[in-house]
């Protein structure tokens, strides 16, 4: 009885966490949405769609706690097979978005879709499905486990990634296969595959001008303040007017066309601007309590394919909230990726909450094996055979 209640507490520990940092980036979207409103437009607009997105991706979590595992990898490549259909399908004229010079959504009736945010919930699924074949749990470590599946799925990722183009995105899949395989079978190769792919994205950032030009703009953003490094300084700007405690809800000044994308990419400075330091910490501590929770479901989960899949989901969630907050206080350049449950937009917050659902699903399923009554032993032959003689 202790055992399940523990259990029942730490599920609503592991759903309320991002209900509140969802709950937080819809305050933040409001407040952004009614100083805007002073030039003409709607303030319930952007708050309302926020929240039928969460609303979404709570159902969302439903639907997934209520299919088991097995079920999504059985159909693990199907799954898999078709996020990459639809990457594929943002770079083909008229039904790809463009936007800013990337590629990266599809337009659905009443519905813009990021397709990379369903390959961040594809590729984790994908991948523990393969690592925990039982054909690859054997002893052998060779080159060849980790070219499959390892690097045939950042491959068949990044190609159409990169195109869009989304380094930042191809960095982070490439980083969610690279710490399962890890997990799996060990450093031996992925040293070698973290080496090349830092050549690689070296390389990348050399042939192309823009991100030549983004690289700059980290290193030394007041070389053009109204230019490249305009964004960073005004983001820096910021959380130096929120201080400790912030400004006050609604009151911050940035947000008033001079912090571009605000409601998105750059919500956490805004947040840090209205509740300073104290509001920022609260929420990097919730999403460090929250890890620290599904921690226990990755260890307690005695079954290879649950283990990893536990990792996967987690580190698709924890990598683009680091990244986000690194590129944001320039500790690494930019990437546009979208803060976790906080962020404005759709795909990222559907696809968030189905991960909640299919951890939530993995914890149950860990727990109902923990639980099970073993078989009984078989009776010895010489038994069985003195019963069958009297």
């Amino acid at each position: 009885m202790p055992g399940r209640q523990e259990t029942n507490v730490s599920v609503i520990i592991e759903i309320v966490i991002p209900l509140i940092l969802s709950g937080c980036g819809l305050v933040m979207i409001s407040s952004l949405s009614l100083r805007n409103s002073m030039a003409g437009g709607d303030p319930y607009q952007a708050p309302l769609k926020q929240f039928q997105f969460i609303g979404i991706g709570l159902t969302m979590m439903a639907m997934c706690m209520n299919i088991s595992c097995s079920a999504f990898r059985r159909n693990s490549g199907k799954l898999f097979a078709f996020s990459l259909l639809l990457l594929g399908l943002t770079l083909i004229p008229g039904i790809g978005v463009s936007l800013n010079g990337a590629r990266r959504w599809l337009n659905l009736p009443g519905f813009r879709l990021q397709p990379v945010e369903l390959a961040l919930f594809a590729v984790p699924v994908f991948m523990a499905d393969r690592l925990a074949d039982p054909a690859h749990l054997k002893t052998r470590k060779d080159f060849h486990t980790f070219i499959t599946p390892t690097l045939t799925v950042i491959g068949l990722v990044g190609v159409p990634l990169l195109l869009q183009p989304n380094l930042g995105s191809t960095i982070i899949v490439s980083a969610i296969c690279i710490v399962m395989h890890i997990e799996r079978r060990g450093w031996k190769y992925p040293l070698w595959g973290i080496g090349a792919g830092a050549v690689v994205v070296v390389i990348l950032i050399l042939i192309a001008p823009y991100r030549m030009s983004r690289l700059t703009a980290f290193w030394d953003p007041w070389s053009d303040p109204t230019g490249k490094g305009f964004q960073i300084i005004q983001g820096l700007v910021a959380f130096a007017n929120g201080s400790v405690t912030g400004v006050g809800i609604g009151r911050g000044l940035q947000e008033e066309r001079y912090l571009p994308y605000a409601d998105s990419d750059y919500i956490f400075p805004a947040i840090g601007e209205e509740f300073g330091l104290v509001g920022t910490m609260s929420l990097v501590i919730l999403y460090a309590l929250w890890t620290w929770r599904v921690y226990y479901i990755y260890r307690d989960a005695k079954d290879p394919f649950l283990k990893s899949l536990a990792l996967g989901l987690t580190a698709s969630v924890i990598f683009p909230m680091f990244v986000n907050v690194a590129g944001v206080t320039k500790l690494m350049p930019l990437t546009g990726i979208p803060m976790p449950f906080i962020s404005a937009g759709g795909s990222s917050m559907i696809f968030m909450w189905a991960k909640v659902g299919l951890l939530m699903r993995v914890k149950m399923e860990s727990a109902a094996m923990r639980t099970a009554k073993p078989p009984k032993p078989a009776k010895p032959v010489k038994a069985v055979k003195k019963e069958v003689n009297k």
